[in-house]
């Protein structure tokens, strides 16, 4: 496969933006070789600057559950643009969204539109933090809720622990109110409630998708809940990632878990850039202009963006069973990826959740980020560059979760798992 082009174009870009790209997932640090440059999208495929063409299990990270370019959300972007780009003001769009958004989730009577998902949970953190009148929050060791500066901590010595900054540039002070917990472990949560009782909120990926696809256990789930209420502390379920992804209506109708305060972005966008928090009207009223918890943002409620994403939920809700669908492909996929690999004495641990999958070459079933750190980087590393050279684009990383979206065909995912196959037997003869 020729990527003279993608190169060359790499080799620019670093000179220009730190590292050549303006997320650093995407600079293939962790499988090696070059980022390829996208110049087209169409349906499940990528084109390149080579011209070389790829099934897409990206997605653009989660956003494109109807595939790229899909007609009727790329027609209200166009009809949208006509009108303009951006008011600054309030506009119809805005509040017919909302009302799609409030339809699909029984724990939210109120949304407020901000432009990513990062900003969306730093919001809600902030709304968290002035309803209870609380500082400390728990989070939990490899679930990604974005980089503000409070939630870039590491895990110390401890089960449950204090966060010191993951990052320069974080000051300690800033991550001395964040607590660690383990992930599917409710007594290192308890060690939370137990070591403060200043604690506002938990905040939890409710299916994990940034160490890899980890759902966490419906038992978990209803203890922290438990726990929350116990303590008076609010329950954040963020499903920036998940939400419309694993179910239309929530993790909360698969598990029956009730959060307070719901964060949502990527397919609310359609593709264009979107988050959202809500919860019940009680807390809700407390953001600012209603009440004191100040919140603003000049692109919040984008007309286009609010057209994109109106267009992707409207399609979504008309075709509600197109999650069970997906979870079929998605599930014979991976299936099929995992007996591809036994062939050759590969061990793969594999999940889906609705239109997400994920893989692990591990030898144990992944609970938490302990455990996904166990797995092979070096094989999976092997395994993306020989998917990519036959074709097929995988996230270039072992900890994201991979998409399928209703461009992808029954064929391609037969044509995959053969890939698949092809590529297992030529690292296993090395």
């Amino acid at each position: 496969m020729n990527t003279q082009a993608s190169q060359k174009a790499f080799e620019e870009a670093q000179t220009l933006i730190p590292g050549g790209v303006d997320s650093p997932v995407r600079a293939f640090k962790s499988v090696g070789g070059t980022p390829i440059f996208i110049t087209e999208g169409k349906g499940a495929y990528l084109k390149d600057v080579d011209g070389n063409e790829y099934v897409d299990y990206v997605q653009s990270w989660g956003p494109l559950l109807f595939g790229h370019r899909n007609e009727s959300i790329e027609a209200a972007v166009i009809e949208a643009v006509k009108h303009g780009l951006s008011f600054g003001a309030p506009t119809l769009a805005e509040t017919e969204l909302a009302k799609l958004v409030i339809g699909f989730f029984d724990s939210i009577d109120k949304v407020r539109f901000v432009s990513s998902g990062t900003e969306a949970v730093m919001s809600a953190i902030r709304l968290a933090r002035g309803f209870t009148g609380r500082d400390d929050i728990v989070k939990f060791t490899g679930c990604y809720h974005g980089h503000s500066d409070a939630l870039l901590v590491e895990a110390g010595s401890g089960a449950a622990t204090f966060g010191n900054p993951s990052s320069p540039g974080v000051p300690a002070d800033f991550t001395k109110h964040t607590l660690l917990a383990q992930y599917n472990n409710i007594e290192s949560v308890k060690k939370c409630f137990a070591d403060s009782k200043e604690i506002a909120c938990v905040i939890i990926e409710p299916i994990a998708g940034n160490m890899g696809l980890v759902p966490a256990d419906k038992d978990f789930l209803h203890e922290l809940r438990k726990l929350c209420d116990e303590n008076g502390a609010l329950l954040i379920f963020d499903e920036v990632m998940s939400g419309f992804r694993a179910s239309v209506n929530g993790v909360e109708s698969i598990t029956g878990v009730k959060p307070d305060i719901v964060t949502l972005g990527k397919v609310i966008g359609g593709g264009m850039p979107v988050g959202a928090f809500g919860a019940r009207s009680e807390i809700m009223n407390m953001l600012s202009p209603d009440g004191p918890v100040y919140q603003a943002g000049t692109l919040s409620g984008n007309p286009v963006a609010m057209a994109a994403g109106y267009a992707a939920l409207t399609k979504l809700k008309q075709n509600a069973r197109v999650i069970s669908v997906l979870n079929d492909r998605a599930s014979r996929l991976v299936n099929g990826m995992r007996e591809a690999a036994s062939k050759y004495g590969i061990t793969m641990q594999t999940d889906t959740r609705g239109s997400m999958f994920g893989f692990f070459f591990n030898e144990r079933e992944v609970k938490n980020f302990q455990d996904a750190t166990r797995s092979d980087a070096e094989l999976f590393a092997k395994f993306h560059a020989g998917m990519l050279n036959e074709g097929f684009y995988f996230a270039c990383s072992l900890y994201e979760t991979g998409f399928i979206s209703t461009a992808v065909t029954d064929e391609m995912v037969e044509n995959t798992i053969a890939a698949s196959e092809k590529v297992f037997k030529e690292i296993k003869n090395g």
